[in-house]
C-alpha cells in the first residue's frame, strides 16, 4: 500500500523535474557571465546581473516588451469579448443559417496559419496597415476555438434562468453581462490564458508585417539577438527570454483558481 502511494507521487515529481529544467537551465544561464555559458554547471560558479543591465541599456528590449504586451492585452480583450459574445449568440438564438454559421467557424480551425501568411499580408498592404500595430493585431482579434468554447460552456446555462431575466424586463445585452458572463468564468479564463500566451509567443506574423525596430515584438526581437546584431550571444538570448516569462507566470497565477474551479464543478455536475 505504501508503494501505491508513493509511486505516483514519484512519477509526479520526476515529470516536474523534466518540464522544470529547461526553465531553471535558461535562469542560470541568464545569470552566468559569457565565458561560463557552456559550463555544465547549473548553480553558476560567478552569477552577475550583468545580462540583464546590457539587454535592457542596449538594445530596444524595453520597447519590445512594452508592444509584446499592448498586442498580447488587446488581443485578449477582443478575444475574451467577441468569442464570449458570438458563443453565447449560437449557443442561445435559434436563427436560420445557426448551424451552418457554426460549421463555418469550426472550418477555420482546420486552416494551418502558415495558408493565411499571404492572404493576410496582401490585405494589410492594401490597406496600410504594414508596419503598424493594427497590422499585428487585426488576425488574432477573433478565434474559432474561442468561439466554439464558450459555445460549449454557454449551453449549460438553464433557458429557465434566462428567461426569468427577460421577464424581470432585461435586456439581451444586461443578460449576456450579468447572467451569463458569471456562469461562465472559468471557461472565459481558461480562454484568457490561451489567447495570452498565442498572442504573447507570436512570431511568424509579426516578423512579416513589421519593419520599423521599434514596432518589434519581444519574441521578434529576440531572435535579432541569434543574428548579426548580437552575434548569437546567448547569454542575452537567455537573459531575454528569462524577462519574457514573467507575464506568463503572472497571468497563470492570477487565473489559476478559475480554471481548477470550472474543472471542479464540471466534474461534480
Amino acid at each position: 500500500m505504501k508503494t501505491r502511494k508513493i509511486l505516483p507521487y514519484l512519477l509526479l515529481i520526476i515529470g516536474a523535474v523534466v518540464m522544470l529544467f529547461p526553465f531553471i537551465w535558461m535562469v542560470s544561464t541568464s545569470l552566468k557571465a559569457p565565458v561560463d555559458i557552456f559550463n555544465l554547471n547549473i548553480i553558476p560558479e560567478n552569477p552577475t546581473l550583468e545580462n540583464y543591465i546590457q539587454v535592457i541599456e542596449e538594445s530596444m528590449f524595453i520597447r519590445w516588451f512594452i508592444n509584446s504586451i499592448i498586442i498580447a492585452l488587446i488581443t485578449t480583450l477582443s478575444v475574451v469579448f467577441f468569442d464570449t459574445l458570438v458563443g453565447y449568440i449560437i449557443a442561445k438564438f435559434s436563427f436560420i443559417g445557426r448551424n451552418i454559421l457554426f460549421i463555418l467557424i469550426l472550418s477555420t480551425l482546420m486552416v494551418p496559419t502558415e495558408m493565411l501568411i499571404i492572404p493576410w499580408y496582401m490585405m494589410s498592404s492594401e490597406l496600410g496597415w504594414t508596419d503598424t500595430y493594427w497590422g499585428i493585431l487585426f488576425p488574432g482579434l477573433m478565434t474559432g476555438f474561442g468561439v466554439f468554447l464558450m459555445k460549449q460552456f454557454m449551453e449549460q446555462i438553464p433557458e429557465d434562468l434566462l428567461n426569468a431575466a427577460r421577464i424581470d424586463g432585461m435586456n439581451e445585452f444586461a443578460i449576456f453581462f450579468k447572467i451569463a458572463i458569471p456562469q461562465v468564468w472559468p471557461a472565459i479564463s481558461a480562454l484568457a490564458i490561451f489567447s495570452f500566451l498565442s498572442n504573447w509567443n507570436a512570431f511568424l506574423w509579426p516578423l512579416i508585417v513589421i519593419e520599423s525596430s521599434s514596432l518589434r515584438t519581444l519574441p521578434v526581437g529576440l531572435s535579432y539577438f541569434s543574428s548579426g546584431e548580437a552575434e548569437s550571444q546567448w547569454h542575452l538570448i537567455m537573459t531575454g527570454a528569462t524577462i519574457s516569462v514573467i507575464p506568463l507566470i503572472l497571468v497563470f497565477i492570477l487565473l489559476q483558481r478559475h480554471i481548477i474551479k470550472g474543472i471542479t464543478l464540471t466534474g461534480m455536475k
